[in-house]
């Protein structure tokens, strides 16, 4: 059963603005009467004093959270500028990083220019390749312009890299020793015993190694980790040019010769600058190609 609704009740609005003004006037009238002790005055206590109290917690809430306002803007701009100054500082330690790394790169360099310091070489740096993870054939900043030529030795790092086959006035192509479709002539270095290492995508893929074939040598006189050079009788590459490290060996069913893998001197993965050596290898009658 619904209630009547009282048609003479004041609203709650009315009520408050009514309170709120008489409350004002009592104070008016106390303040200025001076009524100490007065009935004004016991009304103003009971009434005045929470309500004062109350408007001086609420004050002291708002300003405690202006005051927390401003801490945290202050808090997100001392934020926004140190993540400047991170990010300012992250960027000086990328480009410090990059030039270590081409300082190291150009240091290995020297160091390999050294090692063969009969041969006049011209620097170059690696602009492409031929796509995948490896630099199998790839094109270098340098040409004709520069004196390279078809055929010219290619070395970085510690050790061959591969051969030009191709040159431009401002550029030259490189096949690697890596390169299926590359062919070295090279033997050891301890024993001179010569084999032939073919290049091989797959094998670099799977264990990162190329293969060697018909190594002619002693029973166990080559052991894995046993340099192998270029051959003093190849008809493109110079003489003596580090290609890598025996991985594995094992003797061929014919039991004459043996077979097995080399890792490479050379990272064929992060190539960036490489030196051409500008003497070319005299071919000679009776020579082998490779």
């Amino acid at each position: 059963m619904k209630r009547k609704s009282n048609k003479h009740s004041i609203p709650t609005k009315y009520t408050l603005l009514i309170l709120t003004g008489f409350c004002i006037i009592v104070m008016f009238v106390s303040f200025t009467l001076n009524l100490s002790g007065g009935p004004l005055n016991t009304v103003a206590g009971y009434v005045f004093v929470p309500m004062q109290k109350g408007l001086n917690s609420i004050g002291s809430w708002f300003l405690s959270r202006a005051d927390d306002l401003k801490s945290l803007r202050d808090v997100m701009q001392e934020n926004k500028e140190l993540q400047a100054e991170v990010d300012r500082l992250t960027q000086e330690l990328n480009t410090i990083n990059l030039e270590q790394y081409e300082l190291d790169n150009l240091r290995e360099l020297m160091e390999l220019d050294q090692k063969y310091p009969s041969y006049e070489k011209v620097a170059a740096r690696v602009i492409g390749n031929a796509g995948g993870n490896w630099f199998s054939i790839f094109l270098i900043d340098k040409g004709s312009k520069d004196g390279i030529e078809k055929d010219m030795n290619v070395i970085a790092g510690s050790g061959l890299v591969g051969i030009v086959i191709d040159t431009g006035p401002n550029y030259a192509k490189v096949r690697s020793i890596i390169d299926d479709a590359s062919n070295v002539s090279s033997m050891a270095l301890s024993t001179a015993d010569r084999c032939v290492i073919s290049g091989n995508l797959a094998t670099m893929n799977e264990h990162q190694v190329i293969e060697f074939t018909d190594l002619k040598c002693e029973d166990d006189a080559i052991q894995s980790g046993e340099q192998m050079v270029t051959s003093h009788i190849s008809d493109k590459y110079l003489e003596g040019i580090l290609i890598g490290y025996v991985s594995e060996i094992e003797r061929d069913s014919n039991n004459l010769t043996y077979s097995g893998t080399i890792t490479p001197a050379v990272d064929f993965q992060h190539l960036q600058e490489v030196l051409v050596i500008l003497d070319k290898k005299t071919v000679q009658e009776g020579q082998e190609g490779n």
